[in-house]
């Protein structure tokens, strides 16, 4: 008889097996094309023309995660309501309605008061009530899918699209050797950027010397001063305080040139040699030859992320960066342990001969 941990394990193989899609064309060596007797490989391919197929990769990966999330949270409530000897009906009634409160008059007139509406507030009234409701049951019924995850071991080995990124003298906070690396492209004008920027500090306090972050700029067009901030970060980074200049940025959020120098002073800088640093030009190219990479990379906003190669983009929380860096972690411990597994094999062969 199957155990609990090993009917999820088939749950996930199934969906997972139905939801791959093939590589057209690829043979057995990789190569997607032939070009006068050279092989052109998928690697190759993705490397050269990353702007035209990341976007397309993730678009499908976000569509193929929110299948495989509504699957797994199928078969558990299955399995549950199995274990408990009740219906479905039943079990949400038992674990979710019980945990739904009625919105007392004044939460509802609250409510009420931030919506803009011509309806009077009895008129409105119902409609209120069954959203109220609705958000209560979803929050209900999502805390207590997050507990039978846990409670059923569920692990997710659905990846993120992945591309090499090349990181060079860029700034870092971390250990190199790291067994999981953050790459950021961000933009000191994004308000998603100033939020995440809070969240990787968390990590990193967290995770430790587990987590590198390495921060690369990508200013968007629509944002002005977002450039010339980056090239002031990279001014404060040649007096060895990028990463204190870089996080007063995102907290202050005070980006004009006249604020650039000051934040520079009250961080104890030399403010004649950053005023003419960022004056001067001089550190234009290290966030132009970012920008360009990010192009090439076919990145669309900010912030975009890279752990591990493999790519994330846009207002992501911290539960879900905490738990993209767990699923590395898990990865580099597996493959640790199969190649620990390997190695007293290959001995005993050696000593056989």
């Amino acid at each position: 008889m199957l155990n609990k941990y090993a009917v999820i394990t088939l749950a996930l193989g199934t969906v997972l097996g139905a939801l791959s899609i093939p590589a057209v064309g690829q043979d057995d060596t990789g190569a997607v094309a032939e070009i006068a007797g050279r092989k052109v490989t998928a690697e190759e391919l993705e490397h050269k023309q990353a702007g035209k197929l990341l976007q397309a990769k993730y678009k499908y990966y976000l569509a193929e995660r929110d299948a495989l999330d509504q699957f797994i949270d199928e078969q558990l409530l299955d399995m549950q309501a199995k274990k408990e000897g009740v219906t479905l009906d039943e079990l949400f009634k038992r674990h979710v309605a019980v945990n739904v409160p009625e919105p007392t008059e004044d939460q509802l007139r609250f409510y009420y008061e931030g919506v803009q509406t011509d309806e009077s507030y009895e008129t409105a009234r119902p409609n209120i009530i069954d959203t109220v409701k609705q958000l209560r049951t979803k929050k209900a019924r999502d805390a207590y899918i997050a507990e039978l995850r846990g409670q059923y071991g569920v692990v997710i080995e659905l990846n993120q699209p992945s591309a090499h990124v090349e990181v060079g003298n860029d700034p870092r906070l971390g250990p190199e050797n790291a067994p999981v690396q953050i790459i950021e492209f961000a933009d000191y004008e994004c308000p998603y950027c100033q939020k995440v920027n809070e969240d990787l500090a968390r990590l990193r306090e967290q995770f430790g010397n587990q987590v590198s972050v390495v921060y690369k700029d990508f200013p968007l067009p629509m944002h002005p001063l977002a450039a010339r901030a980056a090239e002031a970060a990279h001014c404060a980074g040649v007096q060895g305080k990028f990463w204190e200049y870089h996080d007063s940025l995102f907290q202050t959020k005070r980006l004009q040139t006249s604020d650039l120098k000051q934040q520079a002073r009250t961080l104890k800088l030399d403010g004649a040699h950053f005023d003419q640093c960022l004056d001067g030009g001089d550190q234009i190219a290290p966030v132009k030859k970012d920008a360009e990479e990010g192009k090439r990379l076919g990145l669309q906003g900010t912030p975009s992320f890279f752990i591990n190669g493999h790519f994330m983009s846009g207002a992501i929380g911290y539960m879900k960066l905490r738990d993209t860096v767990l699923q590395e972690l898990g990865a580099v411990t597996t493959a640790k342990k199969q190649s620990a597994t390997l190695v007293p094999s290959k001995e005993k062969e050696e000593e056989k001969k």
